[in-house]
């Protein structure tokens, strides 16, 4: 039995559902190539024509194509030839084969026109046939019996287009070849209807001088098989106008007629304004009433017909409004805007299927690039191109798109494209919908080249790519039309883009930097040669500048960029870490220019940089994840000394962390906030509020790094089994209140196991507390963490180390009312928990004394308070600005705060807490202390507190004083986030003398 003559067809991918009739049009009554008695084809030269057909995008359509055109031919032809053509040239036969499988419309050209399938023939030199676009009209009106030009010009049209088709669908022509001849052959078309309609003005008419530009698409010589063709006209002089407007009318019409409808809706005024406008019209327009999107059309403009002179003229005479119109304040969100709309707009059912307009279609590639051109294009001439691929290419090479991001669009838009290019060619329709009918589908598959693969048909594997290019098209779209670094660059002006280094040290002056000549320096060190490094930097600095100008010293926000640039520049994520993600080139400027602090642990730890990239980075972590982290970094040496280097650059990275999250706290738009709540009506805050939060955050830090010391000092330092042993948090550490270089006050207490010998212990307790305090005072390239237990009873003449039941005698026997004073702070900071308990426990009757202060004892905190005022205060400090030792600074709230804490937290527990501004609010609610009083005190505490951070952060190094004029005050204020020095320095003496009179109440009292 043998098997149906389908089934054998079937292996040339002819449908077997079909009912035979591939085998009726090759059989001996069709096209002769099959043989249905012996199921085979007809000879060589039919297995040849079979094979070609099977590999059509549709071997049923391009078999039934192929016969109805051997048809034609045979009725109207005297020796048919086709058949004898396809065996003797095999570019010819994949050619025209390809054709009639992929378009049923030139397919029907073809058979209504029988002999043009001759213009796809091989030449006489072996070259395919010329598909540039092209017109030829002698050849036309050879092959078309029709007169006149129009129907002539018609013909051309098809011939050529047939060509360009040809070309794409075997491959002899790449994607942007394809768009440039469709592009050419849309010049040429609106060339020859210019000409037939000028020479259709009356008699004695004069030829007006019309220009013809070329806008989107065409424009951009990225023009598909089916689209209108936007164009732009402009007449020479007022009095062309009324000729200009009748050849453009008739252009209009004989393009409709001829190939496609020509669209003049982007002139000025859409259509609602004059068809033709005179080039001076047209600049008075855009001078005073263009939109952005307007310009941004204009990014395409291309002389196409008519008066090319004409149209040159008007592009140069528009292009300075174009690189120029990013810098209105709405551009960028104009952009951003209209690229929305365009996404509403399109049907709900249509939008995951939109290749053009929806999301992770060509739009967004197009919107994405082209707000960057209108951008960055201001100051680099080498992005002034209209098309998407080229200017996408030029993006890249100056390093305004990354390499893998750029890549990525091509290949998005190359598929896009491809995709495009086969929906409007099967009909020569326009369409930009991918079809939901299966065969459809397979179809579209196969046209673009799609083969089943194990497990996978041709139309999964299209759909796999299909969404895998538009989700990276739409991240990509996202990444870079939103990319805050756009708004920052479209507001400096376009001079500024342009570092030539006249210009650049003009704009240094400007900006108002001290050393031009040295500031100079760096950027030709930064921006210097051709390589890529550069062309970052390039596009960053203009940014960069300003931000920097706006810091009391632009030259040193410079000088720290550069260090940190110098150290980072090879590393292959720095720049692009600066160009592409979220505002972190300006936090950069922002830090470097305001905080030596910040700038010196920068440049000793560059890669921490990346923190600024998420506001979630820029979050203090809580104290147990850093205890945790700490000690577990510690645990992985068995080199103390290693051990300790990798806690302290685990604490330099925190200490980074919390630096800039301080620094940009009271940045406006650049202020890392907290996440999104979900209470209602509560919104986003800085991640550190206020300094209470810098300083508990300052302090957890310490905390952790001082817990895996210890772990690591007491496995450097064996002891005897059983000893337990405990840091005790002491001054600005034991109130959570410590400072960025605020050394660790502390006291070491240890326990013995029952049984031991006490001076086995004491000693092993010793060596345990001197390796802690080695081991962190070790040179290091990081801020050093000083372990000071001078508050300890005798201070430097007792014992480093005391047992629990010493400091228990101690303090019962030999205190005195300042050591009480400092036990107010004392707590728990690591070590054996039980044994921080305890001494918490043995502190309390010490702080907390049940029956308050003695009267002998209340003068003598207030003679301890006279003397440290008249002799720790340094020798010519400002005691109005000093802010620890000053008049209503940090020592004055502290002290009175201490001394309602000594006399009545003995009956009053809510009193008893080591934070100043708690203990504060205790004593106002418990009514020791004024209202009024206390929010003056408050006022003043929190001030000062927040000034001597911002002295230590503008310096980089410690200090109390406030300056009363000069860059460090002006440093100190823009941290603050305030506007005025002089008012900012009114405001510290006004509040300063405000909680110093308050103090003294307290103290009279």
């Amino acid at each position: 039995m043998t098997r149906p003559t389908r089934g054998r067809l079937a292996r040339y991918g002819f449908a077997e559902g079909n009912g035979g009739r591939a085998a009726d049009l090759l059989g001996p009554d069709g096209l002769g190539l099959w043989r249905p008695d012996a199921q085979e084809p007809a000879g060589e030269r039919a297995a040849e024509l079979l094979t070609a057909l099977s590999r059509a995008a549709d071997p049923d359509l391009a078999l039934r194509q192929l016969h109805r055109l051997v048809e034609a031919e045979r009725r109207t032809a005297d020796e048919p030839a086709l058949l004898d053509a396809l065996h003797d040239d095999p570019g010819l036969r994949r050619r025209l084969v390809a054709v009639l499988g992929a378009s049923s419309a030139l397919g029907d050209h073809l058979v209504a026109n029988p002999d043009q399938w001759r213009v796809l023939a091989t030449g006489p030199d072996g070259l395919a046939p010329d598909a540039d676009g092209r017109l030829d009209l002698a050849a036309a009106a050879r092959m078309t019996a029709a007169t006149g030009p129009v129907p002539v010009l018609r013909q051309a049209y098809r011939l050529a287009l047939l060509r360009i088709a040809a070309a794409d669908l075997t491959g002899g022509r790449c994607l942007e070849q394809t768009m440039a001849a469709l592009s050419a052959l849309a010049d040429a078309t609106l060339t020859a209807a210019h000409d037939i309609a000028v020479g259709e003005l009356p008699e004695g008419t004069p030829r007006p001088r019309l220009a013809v530009v070329a806008m989107g698409k065409c424009g951009g010589d990225e023009l598909n098989f089916v689209s209108d063709v936007d164009v732009i006209f402009v007449a020479a002089e007022d009095d062309e106008l009324g000729a200009a407007t009748q050849v453009a009318t008739r252009l209009i019409h004989i393009c409709g007629l001829v190939a496609w409808p020509v669209d003049a809706a982007l002139r000025p005024e859409g259509n609602r304004g004059p068809l033709v406008r005179t080039l001076a019209s047209h600049l008075a327009y855009y001078r005073r009433w263009a939109r952005t999107w307007e310009f941004q059309a204009l990014l395409k403009a291309r002389p196409a017909a008519g008066d090319l002179a004409l149209a040159r003229e008007w592009i140069g005479q528009l292009a300075p409004l174009v690189w120029t119109a990013a810098e209105r304040p709405e551009a960028v969100e104009d952009v951003r805007a209209m690229r929305r709309r365009i996404i509403d707009h399109i049907p709900p059912k249509e939008l995951e299927r939109e290749i053009k307009r929806g999301p992770g279609g060509l739009r967004d590639i197009e919107f994405a690039v082209q707000l960057l051109q209108l951008v960055h294009g201001r100051g680099d001439e080498a992005l002034r191109v209209p098309g998407t691929i080229p200017a996408l290419r030029a993006l890249v090479a100056g390093g305004y798109v990354g390499r893998a991001d750029g890549e990525a669009l091509l290949r998005g838009y190359r598929f896009l494209r491809g995709v495009e290019h086969r929906l409007q060619l099967q009909g020569l329709r326009r369409t930009h919908t991918v079809p939901t009918e299966p065969a459809a589908l397979r179809w579209l598959a196969a046209a673009l080249g799609y083969q089943a693969t194990p497990g996978r048909s041709a139309v999964e594997e299209f759909r796999a790519e299909w969404v895998t290019h538009a989700s990276e098209v739409r991240r990509l779209h996202a990444k870079l039309l939103y990319r805050p670094l756009l708004e920052s660059v479209a507001r400096v002006p376009a001079e500024g883009l342009r570092l030539t280094p006249q210009a650049a040290r003009h704009r240094l002056e400007i900006l108002g930097f001290a050393d031009p000549a040295g500031a100079l320096r760096h950027l030709q060190a930064l921006t210097g040669g051709v390589s890529r490094t550069a062309a970052i930097q390039r596009t960053l600095l203009p940014v960069l500048l300003s931000e920097f100008a706006d810091a009391p010293e632009p030259d040193r926000g410079l000088l720290s960029y550069r260090q940190v640039s110098d150290k980072l520049g090879s590393t292959p994520w720095y720049l692009r870490l600066l160009r592409d993600e979220g505002p972190v080139a300006r936090r950069l400027a922002r830090v470097l220019s305001s905080s030596r602090y910040a700038a010196d642990l920068l440049a000793r730890e560059p890669e921490a940089l990346r923190l600024l990239a998420e506001d979630s980075e820029l979050t203090p972590r809580p104290r147990e994840v850093l205890c945790e982290g700490f000690t577990a970094a510690a645990a992985r040496h068995g080199d103390p000394v290693e051990a300790t280097r990798a806690v302290r650059a685990l604490r330099r990275r925190e200490l980074v962390r919390l630096a800039c999250a301080d620094v940009l706290s009271r940045a406006g738009a650049l202020a890392p906030l907290t996440p999104r709540s979900t209470e209602p009506g509560a919104g986003r805050v800085p991640t550190l509020v206020d300094v209470s939060a810098v300083g508990t955050a300052l302090a957890d830090v310490a905390d952790a790094t001082l817990a895996a010391a210890l772990r690591t000092a007491r496995a450097a330092q064996p002891a005897p089994p059983g000893l337990r042993f405990a840091v005790i948090g002491m001054g600005r550490l034991g109130s959570y209140e410590s400072n960025y270089l605020s050394d660790a006050d502390v006291l070491f207490v240890y326990d013995p196991p029952p049984g031991a010998d006490e001076a086995a212990a004491s000693a092993a307790a010793h060596a345990i507390a001197e390796e802690l305090r080695r081991l962190l005072s070790a040179p290091a390239p990081d801020p050093p963490l000083g372990v000071d237990a001078d508050l300890r009873p005798e201070g430097r003449q007792g014992p480093l180390v005391r047992s629990l039941a010493a400091y228990a005698q101690y303090y019962a026997r030999w205190s005195r009312v300042w050591e009480a004073q400092a036990l107010l702070r004392a707590r728990f900071v690591c070590g054996d928990a039980d044994l921080g308990a305890a001494f918490e426990a043995m502190a309390d009757p010490v702080r907390y004394p049940a029956d308050g202060l003695t009267r002998e004892q209340a003068v003598e905190i207030r003679r301890i308070k006279a003397r440290v005022e008249n002799e720790r205060l340094p020798r010519g400090a400002d005691p109005a600005t000093h802010t620890k030792l000053g008049r209503g600074g940090l020592a004055d709230v502290e002290w009175a705060v201490q001394l309602l804490q000594l006399r009545h937290a003995g009956r009053l527990p809510e009193l008893r807490g080591t934070r100043t501004l708690d203990a504060l609010a205790a004593a106002r609610e418990a009514g020791l202390v004024d209202p009024e009083d206390a929010a003056e005190m408050a006022a003043g505490w929190t001030l000062a507190a927040q000034v001597r951070n911002a002295l230590m952060l503008v310096r980089g190094r410690s200090g109390d004083q406030l300056p009363r004029h000069g860059v460090e005050l002006a440093g100190v204020v823009r941290l603050l986030g305030r506007d005025d020095p002089g008012e900012f320095l009114d405001e510290y003496l006004r509040t300063g003398r405000r909680s110093r009179a308050a103090m003294e109440r307290v103290f009279d009292a």
